[in-house]
């Protein structure tokens, strides 16, 4: 029951995005998927998902709701000489999300697909109706398309997109740690 209240409490600090500066236009959702220039100022909104600032996903993360982290991993350069020790980068995120990287994109190969599926199903155990909050870093156009994707393409319902991510996070002087990624 105390878990449940936490969550209502949670819902009820849903809040609109960041104020617009004085001249500052908004940034209109687009009608399909963004295809490039991820790393850009995002929309307001989400069409069928509930956008959340630093005080709701906390209380959502506290009340135990899955995070999952959508940063892009940096790939392997193609072009390292033989021999070369590649070490890839860690991830600081918020505890206990899963990082599900390259999911965000625009279009994405049929292996991803599958991957972020079963990433969705391992953490609401294939109901669709148990929330999940969907974030990679401030101003990431990721988060936005992988959230997308799970109310639109995979019928979500009840996705929360917390557009400030691991960057808002921090911000709010909240903990960051390592996480690994969803295999």
């Amino acid at each position: 029951m105390t878990r449940l209240l936490a969550l209502l409490a949670a819902l009820a600090l849903l809040v609109p995005g960041p104020a617009l500066a004085e001249g500052e236009a908004a940034i209109p959702e687009p009608d399909d998927y963004r295809m490039d220039a991820y790393l850009a100022p995002v929309p307001d909104s989400l069409a069928g998902a509930h956008v959340v600032g630093d005080a709701a996903a906390h209380a959502l993360w506290h009340a135990g709701v899955a995070f999952i982290d959508v940063l892009p991993r940096q790939p392997k350069p193609a072009n390292l000489p033989k021999g070369t020790l590649w070490i890839e980068k860690k991830r600081l995120s918020i505890p206990g999300a899963l990082w599900v990287p390259n999911v965000g994109y625009g279009r994405i190969r049929p292996e991803i697909d599958a991957y972020f599926r079963r990433a969705l199903e391992s953490v609401t155990g294939g109901d669709t109706a148990v929330p999940v909050v969907i974030f990679c870093r401030a101003d990431c156009w990721m988060s936005w398309n992988a959230a997308r994707r799970a109310v639109l393409d995979y019928g979500y319902t009840r996705i929360f997109w917390y557009p400030d991510g691991s960057d808002g996070w921090d911000f709010a002087d909240l903990p960051l740690e390592q996480i690994a990624r969803f295999e």
